[in-house]
């Protein structure tokens, strides 16, 4: 387990082998972390997708939404995005502002409770380019985010915790995969939001 909560003001680096990590304990907003939470639970239309995984049409275990200025498709599931809200623009802004990158869209995630989850995947669709940087910022409870090296199979467990932002950029994507678990003890709501530039 990596130990994540000293980092404030800026990334910190997370020594990762083949790949490029950094973390950021409380992203800095203009509004409490609760205060976020709620009006993103409340506002957004989540949805209840499926998936195609190895040849099989699966129920995501999550609830999600897609903003932004660009379709996106993975697993055989094709979004198109819904309109920036003035939060989630603010929100961008913020994380542009950590990361030093650029994003023209965003997926929010939606755990409702323990039993949701996320495969072990790599975000690395042909519409994301090479080396892509993702930006996964999260609200709520905490989950632990699981990596696992494609080829030597070394793992990395990463806590996601409430206003944390976790930067994965670099040749993270070609090398990696990550997930979330489902967990047998009692877990809170999280929603994540990991953005994204469309080519």
């Amino acid at each position: 387990m990596v130990d994540l909560f000293n980092s404030l003001g800026t990334p910190v680096p997370i020594p990762i082998e083949d790949g490029e990590l950094a973390w950021l304990a409380q992203l800095p907003l203009a509004y409490p972390n609760d205060a976020v939470f709620a009006r993103l639970l409340a506002e957004t239309p989540w949805r209840a997708e499926t998936v195609v995984v190895f040849g099989k049409r699966h129920p995501q275990p999550r609830l999600t939404a897609w903003y932004g200025d660009a379709s996106y498709t993975y697993s055989g599931l094709r979004l198109e995005p819904l309109p920036w809200t003035p939060l989630l623009l603010e929100l961008r802004t913020a994380v542009e502002a950590a990361s030093k990158g650029r994003f023209n869209s965003v997926l929010l995630n939606l755990y409702r409770n323990e039993r949701d989850s996320m495969g072990m995947h790599s975000d690395d669709e042909p519409e994301l380019g090479p080396g892509p940087v993702i930006a996964s910022l999260s609200f709520g409870a905490t989950r632990t985010l699981m990596l696992r090296h494609k080829r030597n199979k070394d793992t990395l467990r990463v806590p996601l915790t409430d206003g944390g932002l976790l930067l994965m950029a670099g040749a993270t994507q070609e090398n990696w995969l990550h997930g979330i678990n489902k967990s047998t003890r009692p877990l809170g709501t999280r929603i994540n939001l990991t953005f994204r530039y469309v080519v």
